[in-house]
C-alpha cells in the first residue's frame, strides 16, 4: 500500500496536469450525436465613450500577474540556492565510500539526511561510531527509491503553482509516505521493529530539518511508529486500489464533453473534417458577423443595472435544430438585474439558421455563447 500511495500521489498530480491539456479524448469511442460549439465573447456597452477608457480589470490582472513572478522567481532563486548547497557541501567536505553508498562526511553536527546519491553524516559521529547502522540502512532506502526525484518533482510545482496550498499538503503526504517506505525496508533487513522505534523516539524532539533532503527525524509521530507493525489485509488493500480507479474513471467520463472550437476560418468556410466526418457547422443569414450585430443593438441594458455602474458577464447555451430554428435557449449562469431574460428574449427574436450537416444529413448543434454587459458611468 506505500507503494500504491507513492503512485497515486504522484500519479494524481500528473492527472491534474495532463487534464487540462486535452491530450487525448473519450469521445472516439462514445460520439455524441450533438456537436457544440463555443462563439466568440460579445461585449454590450450602454455608453461608446466607455470603449476608450483605461480597463481597470487589466490593470488589476496586471499588477497580480506581476505579484505573481515576482514571488515565482523568488521561489525559484531559493530552490536553486538548496539544490547547489548540497553540491558544495560534497566539494567542501570529504567524501567516503562503504557498501558502494556515498557518504558525505559533515564538519558541523548534523541528523543524517539524504539527498540524490549521497547520505550526508556528522564526521565526528561516524568516526567515534556513534551512527547505528539503521539509520545509515534508513536513509540509504530513500536513494535507492529514488525519493528525491520526487520531493523535487513536488517542489518545482510548487514554484509553478504557489498560490494553491494543496501542494503543501501533497508534499507533506508524500514526504511522511517516504518515511513509511523507508521504515519498511530498516525492519525488513534488522527485523527489530521496537529496537528501532526506540532509536527513532531519541530524535523525535529534534526540529532540525534540510531543505529538499529526506530527514530521519520527518514526523516522527504517533501515527508511523503503528505503521511499522500494522498489517493490512490484501483483500482490503485490492478494494482500496479498485475503489481509487473506479472512481477516477467515473469522474472521467462525468466531467468529459466534447467541444468544437469555433474557428475564423470558418467565416469564408463552413464546412470542416472531423475523422472520416465531413462536418458543416449551421450559419446566421448574413454570418456571425450578423449574428453578433443582431444581438448587440436589440439588447437593452435596464435601468436598475445602468444605476450601479457595474460591469459582469453571462453565459447562454441555445440549439440550433435541423430545420434552423433556435430552442433550448438557457441561461447557464445569470447575473441578475434582467440581463439573462432579456438575453433569452433578443435569442427568440433570431431568424431560422441555415441548418448544420454531418455528411449531408442535418444535426442539431449545441452553441455556447458568453456575454460581456458594461454600464455607463
Amino acid at each position: 500500500m506505500f507503494r500504491f500511495n507513492r503512485a497515486y500521489l504522484l500519479g494524481s498530480l500528473i492527472f491534474s496536469l495532463v487534464i487540462p491539456l486535452q491530450l487525448f479524448s473519450i469521445a472516439s469511442f462514445f460520439q455524441s450525436k450533438i456537436k457544440t460549439i463555443q462563439l466568440d465573447e460579445i461585449m454590450i456597452v450602454s455608453n461608446k465613450s466607455i470603449l476608450n477608457e483605461v480597463s481597470y480589470n487589466e490593470i488589476i490582472y496586471f499588477f497580480l500577474g506581476a505579484i505573481y513572478v515576482l514571488i515565482a522567481a523568488i521561489l525559484l532563486i531559493r530552490f536553486a540556492v538548496n539544490v547547489s548547497s548540497f553540491f558544495l557541501k560534497m566539494k567542501k567536505n570529504s567524501v567516503e565510500f562503504i557498501d558502494d553508498q556515498k557518504l558525505v562526511l559533515m564538519k558541523e553536527s548534523i541528523l543524517p539526511h539524504s539527498f540524490w546519491n549521497a547520505i550526508f553524516i556528522s564526521k565526528e559521529d561516524f568516526k567515534d561510531g556513534k551512527i547505528p547502522s539503521e539509520l545509515i540502512a534508513h536513509e540509504k532506502a530513500h536513494l535507492q527509491q529514488k525519493h528525491t526525484l520526487d520531493i523535487l518533482f513536488v517542489e518545482v510545482l510548487q514554484i509553478v503553482f504557489w498560490f494553491n496550498p494543496m501542494f503543501v499538503l501533497f508534499e507533506k503526504a508524500i514526504k511522511l509516505n517516504h518515511e513509511f517506505l523507508a521504515d519498511e525496508a530498516v525492519n525488513k533487513q534488522f527485523d527489530e521493529v521496537k529496537s528501532y522505534q526506540n532509536l527513532l523516539l531519541q530524535f523525535a524532539s529534534s526540529k532540525h530539518t534540510v531543505a529538499l533532503a529526506s530527514n530521519i527525524n520527518y514526523q516522527i509521530t504517533k501515527k508511523r511508529l503503528i505503521m511499522m507493525t500494522k498489517k493490512e489485509s490484501v483483500a482490503k488493500a485490492v478494494f482500496k486500489v479498485l475503489a481509487v480507479v473506479a472512481v477516477c474513471i467515473v469522474l472521467l467520463f462525468a466531467f468529459s464533453s466534447e467541444a468544437v472550437a469555433r474557428d475564423v476560418n470558418f467565416i469564408n468556410n463552413k464546412v470542416y473534417k472531423a475523422g472520416d466526418s465531413e462536418i458543416k457547422q449551421p450559419e446566421f443569414p448574413g454570418g456571425m458577423l450578423e449574428f453578433y450585430k443582431f444581438v448587440g443593438q436589440r439588447f437593452k441594458i435596464s435601468a436598475e443595472f445602468s444605476k450601479n455602474n457595474i460591469n459582469t458577464k453571462i453565459y447562454m447555451q441555445f440549439m440550433v435544430e435541423k430545420d434552423g430554428s433556435l430552442s433550448e435557449i438557457t441561461i447557464v449562469k445569470d447575473a441578475g438585474y434582467g440581463l439573462g431574460e432579456e438575453a433569452t428574449r433578443v435569442l427568440k427574436l433570431s431568424p431560422n439558421w441555415i441548418p448544420g450537416s454531418e455528411n449531408g444529413k442535418p444535426v442539431r448543434v449545441l452553441y455556447s455563447l458568453p456575454i460581456t454587459i458594461q454600464s455607463a458611468e
